[in-house]
């Protein structure tokens, strides 16, 4: 069943759990994601990042949307850190559900500025839009980017961003990076600092570069109020692994249908444990209780 972003999150808020968001390219990481959500009867949302579409192009996401549609689990296709106004347009076309605009980078006034602009925009169709305040930082192990430094999400210009841009969701920078964390580097988390913003915004709240940080923490932010948790680097690290493993053996052959079940297997015990410590396990049937529509966008 395909929801946009505000579907999605009404209920996660709701009942006090997170979403888990992964980033996908080619059809063997969509069914990781896909039947570990299935097999657990969780919500999942499909993220595609911009780099990630000019590589797996329009009629890949176009089998992500059937994909999803003829599931009964809910899923999210979101476009992960848009990057103009332009590359969101062009994914709304395509027939995302939900977008996120990615002004983090700029200066407060043009992040409002743009960030309102596609909110203005997408909700004439009914897709939600993410936007993003702060700065997530980069180990140099991800195509996502983010910046040397961290620079922690303001609760107060949080409050203004929301109410000037109009968001449906809002990704916060509380100190995680994109990628994989260099060996004997643990991240520590700002859970003062989210719990600040909790107290002051209403709308659902996302924290990027969830892979690599400790349980623990991640699943007290969750406790504290995120909603969305995005998710990459970890599961395709189990995927491939499993892939470099099987390839490294004499008789391995090239057949897809005997390299990669193992890699899906070995990717979806990553998602399922993600699912579990965002506690979505079993949560897909509240959306089927609550009798939720599946979204239908309003123009083509």
């Amino acid at each position: 069943m395909l929801l946009n972003m505000s579907q999605m999150l009404a209920v996660a808020k709701e009942h006090h759990f997170a979403v888990g968001a992964f980033n996908v390219t080619e059809s063997n990481l969509l069914r990781t994601v896909v039947e570990a959500a299935e097999e657990t009867d969780s919500p999942a949302i499909v993220e595609i990042h911009p780099e990630e579409l000019a590589y797996c192009k329009d009629d890949f996401l176009r089998y992500v949307i059937a994909r999803v549609s003829n599931s009964s689990v809910p899923f999210v296709v979101h476009l992960d850190h848009g990057d103009s106004v332009e590359s969101v347009m062009r994914a709304v076309r395509a027939g995302f559900s939900s977008v996120m605009i990615d002004g983090s980078a700029l200066p407060f006034e043009d992040n409002v500025a743009k960030t309102a602009e596609v909110v203005r925009y997408c909700h004439m169709v009914d897709v939600s839009v993410e936007g993003e305040l702060g700065t997530i930082g980069n180990t140099g192990s991800s195509f996502e980017g983010g910046m040397t430094e961290v620079r922690y999400t303001d609760p107060a210009d949080a409050v203004e961003f929301v109410e000037r841009t109009g968001v449906d969701t809002l990704a916060v920078a509380i100190g995680t990076c994109h990628g994989l964390y260099p060996k004997g580097v643990t991240p520590r988390l700002r859970m003062d600092v989210l719990s600040a913003i909790k107290g002051v915004v209403d709308v659902p709240l996302v924290l990027h570069g969830g892979s690599g940080n400790p349980d623990e923490e991640v699943a007290e932010a969750v406790r504290i109020g995120i909603q969305k948790v995005n998710i990459s680097s970890d599961y395709k690290s189990a995927f491939f692994s499993k892939a470099r493993e099987i390839l490294a053996r004499p008789d391995s052959g090239w057949e897809p249908n005997a390299i990669f079940p193992p890699c899906i297997e070995a990717g979806k015990e990553v998602v399922k444990g993600k699912m579990r410590l965002f506690s979505s396990m079993g949560k897909a049937a509240l959306y089927r209780e609550a009798g939720i529509p599946a979204w239908r966008q309003g123009l083509r």
